[in-house]
């Protein structure tokens, strides 16, 4: 698939709160990168309807009816610091920094540290609900919950989900894929972020894109009856190449089916693919 020439964008043009979180993710690169990466992953996937900031000299901020943390990066630890931890339950004893305050509570993270997703999510999610004032809450109460749409399925199982930019339509589609394909979605996402930190996603024709603002699009993910396949888009440049042959020169896939995952092999891919020149729609 053939780049095409774009227009160059201004030099003082005004940059999304989210933009500026991935430039500095890119910017931190290393282990810190990594996990902020995967935390900010983790915040947007346990509420969906998280607004991204940039305060405070570029810190990032994560906020839903007020901020629920902050995240920085220090030479020996990254820093989550929840602005309510103080009286934000925690079962499983996250916090493990800023004990002294009254107000806030914070997760210090070192190298080669892994936080709990579902733990971590879970402390989110109550720092959200923390947020919500008695008034909101009072009135949400007696208003019925709207019923949540099923997402279409289309041929082969592939789930139909409305283009957009950003994470949240990207987990969307992964908690529609049907049966054990769910589960490739899900690892296949976690390896992405893991290895390139700040990765843009977006969904489009159905499908979950991966890429580079500057550098366009190096992955993209899809559902088939009996596999799941990801296109690399400059297939043919990778070491060694994917195995699956594309009538486009340059695109290769990988059929993932149930029970495979080499996780060492994709992520290897994932991180060629990453470094290369994209694919501009």
């Amino acid at each position: 698939m053939a780049s095409r020439t774009t227009k160059p964008t201004p030099a003082r043009e005004a940059t999304p709160a989210s933009r500026q979180i991935d430039e500095r993710i890119r910017s931190v690169r290393g282990w810190r990168g990594e996990t902020l990466a995967r935390m900010r992953a983790l915040i947007l996937d346990a509420d969906p309807a998280v607004v991204e900031e940039v305060k405070w000299a570029g810190t990032p901020v994560w906020s839903h009816d007020g901020i629920i943390c902050t995240g920085e990066t220090y030479s020996k630890v990254v820093k989550l610091t929840f602005a309510r931890g103080a009286s934000v339950p925690d079962p499983s004893g996250l916090f493990n920094s800023s004990l002294e305050g009254s107000t806030r509570r914070a997760i210090d993270i070192r190298e080669g540290e892994t936080v709990d997703a579902r733990a971590f999510k879970a402390l989110v999610k109550a720092a959200v609900a923390r947020n919500a004032s008695p008034a909101k809450k009072a009135k949400a109460a007696p208003r019925a919950a709207k019923p949540v749409k099923a997402v279409k399925l289309l041929s082969g199982g592939n789930p139909q989900i409305a283009k957009g930019d950003g994470d949240a339509p990207v987990q969307a589609y992964i908690a529609a894929m049907p049966e054990w394909k769910r589960d490739i979605g899900e690892r296949l996402d976690a390896l992405i972020v893991r290895k390139v930190p700040g990765v843009r996603k977006a969904v489009k024709w159905n499908s979950p894109f991966y890429g580079d603002g500057a550098k366009g699009w190096f992955l993209s993910l899809h559902v088939f009856t009996r596999f799941v396949r990801i296109t690399f888009f400059r297939g043919t440049s990778l070491r060694p190449v994917p195995p699956g042959p594309s009538k486009v020169a340059e695109v290769r896939y990988l059929d993932i089916h149930e029970g495979e995952f080499d996780e060492a092999r994709i992520g290897r891919w994932v991180k060629q693919a990453a470094a290369r020149p994209g694919w501009v729609p």
